[in-house]
């Protein structure tokens, strides 16, 4: 019986696991980080300070088990914020060394990958995984359950985090990324065109391309201000296809240099 605690980011995540079965999953998000446009790191390490121990309860109580019931606890180690990371892992520590219960730190980055093999218990190595968050865009060459090399990143901005600025330049809060998918299914995603980085090897760029939405969006709103509300849907359709085309691409051109299969 798994206690299970990620605050790698924004999001306090608490679940309980009893032999792989999820019991609970009970996450409590902040909003805190709305009227800034993105994630403070000092408001977001408060904030889980203040959500760890309710929702570890909340979710003690939806599986309808208690804390004597645990027999390790796991933990996010990283990557992340390091003060939202360190109030999980504090308290992850506190509560096995009180239980007397063993700690599994987990990679959150690897877990993204290995969550594939939830439902393919029977997956074939290796295989070529993209990863894409708020925070992270990589390429990773999976070769076993704990061997992994990544092969290629972003060298500035992360694709979720593409999703988000272009977003503020709508007009919209944080987080605007799922503003952004709803209405690019309303769209035509060929009607505008932004410029796609040329980056190396298999690396990924996206802080040009923010760029290139950014002066588009000042010199049509100059000819005519009501530019993006005329064409919101488009606006996001097209932002959204360049987005996926320029992961999509690098994608394909990483399994066939490296002759690898992708994992659909």
């Amino acid at each position: 019986m798994i206690l299970a605690i990620e605050s790698s980011c924004d999001d306090t995540s608490v679940a309980i696991c009893d032999r792989g079965i999820i019991l609970s999953n009970v996450i409590a998000s902040q909003s805190v980080h709305e009227e800034f446009g993105g994630v403070v790191p000092e408001l977001a390490s408060r904030a889980h300070m203040q959500n760890i121990i309710p929702t570890v309860q909340a979710a003690l109580e939806k599986a309808k088990v208690s804390k004597d019931d645990i027999t390790a606890v796991a933990f996010t180690r990283g990557p992340g914020l390091i003060g939202s990371l360190l109030v999980g892992i504090s308290f992850a520590k506190g509560f096995a060394l009180a239980k007397h219960i063993p700690l599994i730190e987990v990679n959150h980055m690897q877990a993204h990958v290995l969550a594939n093999c939830i439902d393919n218990p029977s997956i074939q190595f290796p295989f070529l995984c993209l990863t894409v968050s708020g925070g992270h865009t990589q390429l990773v060459v999976v070769r076993d359950y704990l061997d992994m090399e990544v092969i290629g990143q972003t060298i500035d901005d992360a694709a979720g985090e593409a999703f988000d600025k272009s977003g503020k330049m709508l007009g919209w809060g944080y987080p605007a990324g799922p503003i952004i998918d709803k209405l690019a299914a309303l769209g035509d995603s060929k009607k505008f065109v932004f410029a796609q980085p040329n980056i190396p090897d298999f690396n990924f760029s996206f802080s040009g391309l923010k760029t290139s939405i950014l002066y588009f969006l000042q010199r049509e709103t100059k000819k005519n201000p009501s530019f993006i509300q005329e064409n919101l849907n488009d606006l996001c359709a097209s932002i959204q296809y360049t987005i996926l085309d320029i992961l999509i691409k690098k994608l394909e051109h990483a399994a066939k240099r490296m002759g690898l299969r992708i994992l659909q």
